[in-house]
Formats: structure tokens, C-alpha cells, sequence
């Protein structure tokens, strides 16, 4: 059997390293988005629906009722290809928007009756969607442009002059509807994150630590069976 060679000698390190000033998740419902008229048939291209006119239109001439529709919403790119928000985060821009006077301070009375000061950050959030019209049997009637979201939220958070802001989603629901009347055609939109935010900076900290060593390698696993005796019965046999 091989034996570990630990070092016991602890010494002070120096390390680079994220520190995270502080953290907050949040729910974003976004506006309400509505189109209708001309801004509906916009989104909305000939070519994924050949029909030159109104989108309502379009969906009864193919002999569909648009009770039995599926509208379905999901995040995608610039481009229109499906994304995963929680691992696309490229795909969207989250930057904070920078005021004129800087982040502004801010004083928050604490449960413990203590006051600290924070500061006022700004977000901006954008991303697109796209909506598919799908028929009952699953086929995809109809599929937008992709339609840009934004939202602008405030946070007060631990964000001294030198910290970056840092945010992803973690999650994202996309809804949307369709109404189809003999005189009225309206598509809603409806989109809920939920976005973390961290401040965060590069620093410099020292910590007491060890080194870490390469361990020996176990021995290699043998392929041929070990021999196996009945197990005994020692209080009986031998006795002495």
C-alpha cells in the first residue's frame, strides 16, 4: 500500500481572488407588451405566414380555430434562435447604467437598529422573444420576429467606487395570448425573471494555508479474484 506525505508547516499566502460585496436575487415581472394592427402583422413575417394581411386572417383561412392554438413564447437571440437562459446569459445585456453623479449613497436602518450607508444602482436588462402560433396536431403555424424586452430596476446594495456589477438569470417564464375576433386581433406578452445581482471586485487576501502535494497513486485494480474461505465459528471451534 502506498502511504500520504502530508506537510504540516503552514505559511502565509497571498492570493488574488472575487470577492462578492453583496448579493440579491429578485422577481421582474416585465410590462405587458401588446400588439395589434399594423405592429402585429409586423412581428409576425409573410414568409412564416404566406398570407399578406391580417394575422387572424391568415390563421382561419387555413381552416384553423384559434381556441384549439397553442401560442407559445420562449427566449431566444438577436436572431431568433431559442435560447437557455440559464446558460446563454451571453445572449442578453445586463449593464449597470451609470448616472451622472455616480451611485448615490443611501442610508438603510437595519432590524438591529443599527444604520448603515449603501449605495443606488441602476440595471438594464434586454433580451428578445420569440412567439410560435402552433396548431393542435403540433405544427408550427405561425413564428414572429424576435421581439425585444427591456426593464430598468434600482437597487440599494453594498457597491463601493471600485466594485463591478454582476448579474444573471436564474430563472425565466415567457407567456403569451392570442385574441382572434371578427373585428379585433391582439397578441400579449407577458415575461417573469428572476435576476441575481452581486457586487463584486478583484482583491487581494491573505490567508494561512499549506501547499497542496501530488498523492501517490493507488496500486492498479487486479482483475483476478481473491480466495474466499467459509467464514468460521471460533466461539465453537478451535477451543481451548
Amino acid at each position: 500500500m502506498g502511504h500520504y506525505h502530508h506537510r504540516h508547516d503552514k505559511e502565509r499566502l497571498c492570493i488574488r481572488t472575487r470577492k462578492v460585496y453583496d448579493w440579491v436575487t429578485r422577481q421582474i415581472d416585465v410590462p405587458l407588451r401588446s400588439f395589434n394592427g399594423p405592429e402585429l402583422e409586423d412581428i409576425f413575417p409573410t414568409s412564416k405566414c404566406p398570407r399578406q394581411g391580417l394575422l387572424c386572417d391568415c390563421i382561419a383561412e387555413r381552416g384553423l380555430d384559434p381556441s384549439e392554438l397553442t401560442i407559445r413564447c420562449f427566449l431566444s437571440d438577436a436572431q431568433g434562435n431559442r435560447i437557455d437562459p440559464v446558460v446563454d446569459q451571453d445572449a442578453l445585456i445586463f449593464q449597470e447604467i451609470v448616472q451622472p453623479q455616480g451611485r448615490q449613497p443611501v442610508n438603510i436602518t437595519l432590524p438591529s437598529g443599527d444604520t448603515v450607508t449603501l449605495q443606488k444602482v441602476k440595471a438594464l436588462i434586454k433580451g428578445h422573444v420569440v412567439v410560435q402560433i402552433v396548431s393542435g396536431n403540433g405544427v408550427v403555424v405561425c413564428e414572429s420576429k424576435p421581439i425585444p424586452f427591456a426593464t430598468a430596476q434600482t437597487f440599494i446594495l453594498c457597491a463601493p467606487e471600485g466594485t463591478e456589477l454582476v448579474g444573471h438569470i436564474s430563472f425565466f417564464e415567457c407567456d403569451s395570448s392570442l385574441v382572434c375576433t371578427d373585428n379585433f386581433s391582439q397578441l400579449d406578452v407577458s415575461i417573469t425573471l428572476c435576476l441575481e445581482v452581486q457586487m463584486e471586485a478583484d482583491v487581494k487576501i491573505e490567508v494561512e494555508a499549506r501547499l497542496c502535494q501530488p498523492r501517490e497513486e493507488l496500486a492498479e485494480a487486479t482483475l483476478c479474484p481473491t480466495a474466499k474461505f467459509p467464514s468460521q465459528c471460533p466461539e465453537v471451534f478451535p477451543a481451548h
